[in-house]
C-alpha cells in the first residue's frame, strides 16, 4: 500500500486483526504478530465505504426486514382469524410454523450452487418476486393443506435471502468491518417483527374488508410489498465493490483491490468441491452447526407461538396482543446491535457470544419457571438475547473462513442449522400443555447452554492454530487472487 498522502487527507491508522500468541486481541505497539500488515484508511475509502453504505444498506435492510415480516405473518395470524376462517387446529398450526423451515432447509443444497452461478442480484430478485406470489396466493389457502405447500414453497424460496447476503456483506467490507454489519443484518429482522406487528394493528382495527378475513389482507399486503422490492432489487442490488451503481472512479478501483485483499475472498462462478471437502474435515463446522440449532429452536417456537403466548398473560384483544410483540422484536434489534457493537469494542466475537447465551438461556429459564405475570414477560424479552449471539456466530464465518466456495458452504451450513432450530421449535410448543407450553421453554435453555459451549470450544480452537501460525510464520505473503482458504492460507489468523 503506498504509504505517502498529502497532510490533508487525515488518514484513519487500523490495526488489521491484531493477535497476541495465546490467540486474543493485543496492542500492535506489544509485539503482536497479524495476519496483513497495519493499514492506512485514507479519506478517499472512508468516501467509498459511505458511497458502499448509501447504496448498499438501504437494500440489505429492507429485504432482511421483509423477508422476516413475511416468514413471521403466520404468528400474527393465529390472532387475526386464521383458526375460525380454515378450521385448523392447534397442532396443525405448529407444523404450518414447521413446514416453512422445511422448504428452506430442501433448498440450501442447490442454493450454494446457484448463488456462484449467477449474478447475487438478479438470482436474489428473482427469488424475492417469487415468494412475495406465494405470499399473495397463501391469502386464498382454505384449508390445512393448501396452506401447508403454499408454506414449504415460501421457506423454499426465502431460503436464498440470508446466504446471498451473507456473502455480499463478506464481499463489500474489511474483515475488521464486518462484525458490525452482520450484527445489521441480524438487528432488522427484529425491526421486521416491529414493522409486521405494526401493519398487523392497523389490518386489525379495520376487520373483514370487502368479506375478506383479515389475515388474508396481512398476506396480500406483504406479498404486494415483496413483489415490488424483488423487482428493485434485480435492477439495483449491489452485489460487488465494482457494481456499476457504485460508478467507482480510478482511485476507488484501486481501494477496492487493497480491500479485496485485506477479505482473503475473490468471487468466482467456478464451483471449488474441494472447499467443501476441506469444510466437511472441520470440527468447527458441526459446532457452528449445533450452536445454530441451539440457538433457533426458541427463535421458531416463540415466534410462531408469541401472539398466542403474550395472550394467556392477560386479558388482552388481539390488536394489545400484537402490541405487546412489538417490545420482543426491539429486544431483538437492541441486542443484536449491542453484541455487534461490544464484539468490535472489545475485540473478542466469542466472549460477547457467550454473553448473549447467558442472557437469552436466562430468559427461557423464566419462561419455564414462571407461571404468568409481568415477569414471564420480561422472560420472552430477555430470551432475544439470541439475536446477539446469532450475529456473532454469522460475524465468526465471515471473519474467518475464506475461500469463496468454501464461505458460501459456510453460510449455507449456517442457516441449514438456524433452519432445523425453527423447525424443531413449534413442534415442542406441545398443545396439551397450552397455555405454559413447559416443554419448549426447557429446551430453548439446553439449547442455548450448547451453544454457549460451542462458542468457547470454536474459540480455543482456532487460538491454538493462531499460536501455530504466530510461530512458524511463511516466507512470503499470499498471493489473493488464488482464492486460497484459510487452511490453505497460512498467513491467516482467525478473529476470536
Amino acid at each position: 500500500m503506498d504509504k505517502h498522502h498529502d497532510d490533508d487527507q487525515k488518514p484513519e491508522v487500523v490495526h488489521a486483526d491484531s493477535v497476541t500468541p495465546d490467540g486474543s486481541s493485543g496492542d500492535a505497539e506489544k509485539g503482536v504478530a497479524r495476519s496483513r500488515p497495519t493499514y492506512v484508511k485514507t479519506k478517499e475509502e472512508i468516501r467509498y465505504i459511505r458511497k458502499v453504505g448509501w447504496t448498499f444498506l438501504p437494500f440489505m435492510t429492507t429485504i432482511v426486514m421483509v423477508q422476516f415480516a413475511d416468514k413471521s405473518a403466520l404468528a400474527i395470524s393465529a390472532v387475526l382469524g386464521i383458526y375460525e376462517d380454515t378450521g385448523i387446529g392447534g397442532s396443525e398450526f405448529s407444523w404450518l410454523g414447521s413446514i416453512f423451515f422445511l422448504g428452506y432447509l430442501v433448498f440450501q443444497i442447490p442454493n450454494q450452487i446457484l448463488v456462484q452461478k449467477f449474478p447475487i442480484s438478479r438470482y436474489l430478485g428473482v427469488a424475492i418476486v417469487i415468494w412475495g406470489a406465494v405470499m399473495m396466493f397463501t391469502a386464498m389457502g382454505n384449508n390445512f393443506s393448501e396452506l401447508a405447500a403454499l408454506r414449504f414453497l415460501l421457506g423454499l424460496f426465502e431460503a436464498t435471502c440470508l446466504p446471498c447476503i451473507y456473502i455480499i456483506i463478506a464481499n463489500l467490507y474489511r474483515r475488521e468491518e464486518q462484525t458490525l454489519y452482520f450484527g445489521i443484518a441480524t438487528m432488522c429482522q427484529g425491526i421486521g417483527s416491529v414493522l409486521g406487528n405494526f401493519v398487523a394493528v392497523g389490518i386489525s382495527n379495520m376487520g373483514n374488508r370487502r368479506g375478506i378475513a383479515m389475515w388474508r389482507w396481512n398476506h396480500l399486503i406483504f406479498g404486494a410489498l415483496t413483489v415490488t422490492l424483488g423487482i428493485l432489487c434485480f435492477f439495483f442490488l449491489v452485489d460487488g465493490p465494482r457494481y456499476w451503481l457504485l460508478r467507482l472512479t480510478p482511485e476507488e478501483h484501486e481501494i477496492v483491490d487493497r480491500r479485496t485483499k485485506d477479505n482473503a475472498v475473490i468471487r468466482t462462478k467456478k464451483v471449488n468441491w474441494a472447499h467443501f471437502t476441506e469444510a466437511l474435515k472441520e470440527s468447527r463446522l458441526y459446532l457452528i452447526l449445533l450452536a445454530a440449532i441451539g440457538l433457533n429452536m426458541q427463535n421458531g417456537g416463540l415466534l410462531v407461538f408469541s401472539a398466542q403466548l403474550i395472550s394467556t398473560l392477560g386479558d388482552f384483544t388481539p390488536t394489545e396482543s400484537i402490541l405487546l410483540k412489538i417490545p420482543g422484536g426491539a429486544c431483538a434489534c437492541l441486542f443484536s446491535l449491542l453484541g455487534s457493537i461490544l464484539a468490535r469494542k472489545v475485540g473478542q466475537i466469542a466472549y460477547v457470544g457467550i454473553l448473549m447465551c447467558l442472557i437469552s438461556a436466562a430468559g427461557c429459564l423464566i419462561l419455564t419457571i414462571v407461571v404468568d405475570g409481568p415477569v414471564k414477560l420480561a422472560g420472552y424479552y430477555l430470551s432475544w438475547g439470541m439475536s446477539g449471539a446469532s450475529a456473532l456466530l454469522a460475524a465468526t464465518i465471515g471473519n474467518n473462513v475464506s475461500g469463496y466456495s468454501k464461505k458460501i458452504f459456510y453460510n449455507s451450513v449456517y442457516v441449514a442449522g438456524t433452519t432445523i432450530g425453527q423447525f424443531i421449535g413449534p413442534l415442542l410448543m406441545l398443545e396439551r400443555e397450552a397455555p405454559r407450553y413447559l416443554t419448549g421453554p426447557i429446551v430453548f435453555t439446553v439449547g442455548n447452554i450448547v451453544a454457549l459451549i460451542c462458542f468457547i470450544i470454536n474459540r480455543w480452537t482456532m487460538a491454538r492454530e493462531n499460536k501455530r501460525r504466530i510461530a512458524n510464520p511463511p516466507e512470503k505473503e499470499t498471493d489473493v487472487s488464488l482464492g486460497l482458504t484459510d487452511i490453505e492460507d497460512r498467513n491467516f489468523l482467525y478473529r476470536l
